[in-house]
């Protein structure tokens, strides 16, 4: 690699990195802030209508991406962008490999359970399962703040050991009922596929063990991000062998998703490296020139198996990591280097609380649907629909922060 300056760069040099400073980076957290806000704001656009067909996802099959399918491989990539941070604070803190991996483990089995929970309420089936649908996603999601919830030290130790029992509880009781699917065809409870929270938690099992054990070695990184980019590419070539496929879940096997993540873990070392002996420019300069050379990787693969968020297509994979590249280095002029990190104090808590605000946009359905609120149509038609649903994420984002306020604070 080379820099601004000429001289090169060396795979040792980057190495060095290993103890990264703890410190939390502004410009992470507002990245994570923003794209939490635009992926409420999307996943709220089924509520309205006589809207523009570039905000929502493209549909199955098409080559080509919308505004919609840009936002959850931000999410992963941003993921892999606060791995080397947070597992060099757990280290200072004294944690060695072994409970590294233990909370990597504890944190993916959380998001993979969140996610079943919540994939299965999209094909709920109220009246085989005997109780209402509004009741599902507010039940799971209160259930799981209750079990990771980080509780006062001041309550008596028996206390949040009773209230996650009885979350445990209602959880496994709905698991148990739960029946799913048309009339014809009901189903049980079962993973038909991990939900968002579920791929994002295997794409961070396998990052958050590679991050670990590399200790911040930029040719272990570097070869992690360029393993699963080819596993992407071997797996829409049909290339990797059945058995695989079939026993290592997709966010892991296909390569994509995990390369997403990577991805993240090796801008952060290439920023540290830059940053840390002073050098922005020449940090951004590469961070531009690793954005160029993403954005040609998803043009040279793009004709072979399109550009599509729907099947992760490597060309998604590339083109996505790029834009999520080029927005943390402007926010990270903006908010880090001019000091205006306080322009998106608004947003804070979606930056912070990120699966707390996650869960909030389910409680509010929830509760709208127990009261029967319904919004006029001129407020879910065109742009004051639009409006509206931004106002909506925005609601959401303040729920969090006053659910912050009050003592929630979910320890994943």
């Amino acid at each position: 690699m080379n820099n601004a300056s000429g001289t090169s760069v060396s795979a040792g040099q980057l190495k060095d990195t290993a103890l990264l400073p703890s410190q939390r980076l502004a410009t992470i957290d507002i990245l994570r802030a923003l794209t939490m806000v635009l992926m409420i704001f999307v996943n709220d656009l089924w509520s309205l209508k006589d809207i523009p067909g570039w905000l929502g996802h493209v549909e199955r099959g098409a080559d080509g991406i919308g505004l919609a399918d840009v936002v959850f491989p931000a999410f992963l990539f941003i993921v892999g962008l606060s791995l080397p941070y947070a597992i060099n604070a757990r280290r200072k803190k004294g944690d060695d490999n072994w409970k590294l991996v233990q909370h990597v483990l504890l944190r993916s089995f959380a998001l993979l359970v969140m996610g079943v929970f919540l994939v299965n309420g999209e094909t709920y089936n109220a009246e085989a399962t005997g109780m209402p649908r509004m009741f599902w996603n507010p039940l799971i999601c209160v259930s799981f703040i209750l079990i990771w919830n980080t509780y006062p030290s001041s309550w008596k130790k028996y206390i949040p050991w009773i209230l996650r029992g009885i979350a445990i509880a209602v959880l496994l009781v709905l698991a148990i009922i739960y029946r799913g699917g048309q009339a014809e065809n009901i189903h049980r409870f079962s993973p038909s596929w991990w939900g968002i929270l579920g791929l994002i938690g295997w794409a961070y099992l396998m990052s958050g063990l590679i991050t670990i054990f590399a200790r911040n070695n930029f040719r272990i990184i570097l070869g992690g991000w360029a393993f699963f980019c080819v596993v992407s590419m071997m797996a829409k070539a049909h290339l990797m062998p059945e058995v695989i496929m079939k026993v290592i879940p997709n966010a892991i096997s296909g390569g994509t998703l995990t390369g997403l993540t990577m991805g993240g873990v090796l801008t952060t070392l290439i920023f540290r490296y830059f940053t840390d002996k002073g050098e922005k420019v020449k940090m951004t300069y590469t961070m531009l020139a690793f954005s160029a050379l993403l954005i040609v990787l998803s043009v040279i693969t793009r004709p072979y198996w399109g550009l599509a968020k729907i099947g992760a297509t490597p060309a998604w994979l590339f083109l996505c990591s790029a834009f999520t590249i080029l927005a943390f280095t402007a926010l990270y002029w903006l908010a880090d280097v001019a000091g205006k990190a306080k322009w998106f104090d608004i947003i804070k808590p979606a930056g912070t609380a990120t699966i707390l605000c996650y869960l909030v946009p389910y409680l509010v359905y929830g509760i709208r649907n127990f009261l029967h609120i319904s919004l006029p149509e001129v407020l879910r038609t065109g742009g004051v629909g639009l409006v509206k649903t931004f106002l909506f994420a925005m609601l959401c984002v303040a729920v969090t922060g006053l659910l912050i306020k009050v003592g929630v604070k979910m320890k994943l």
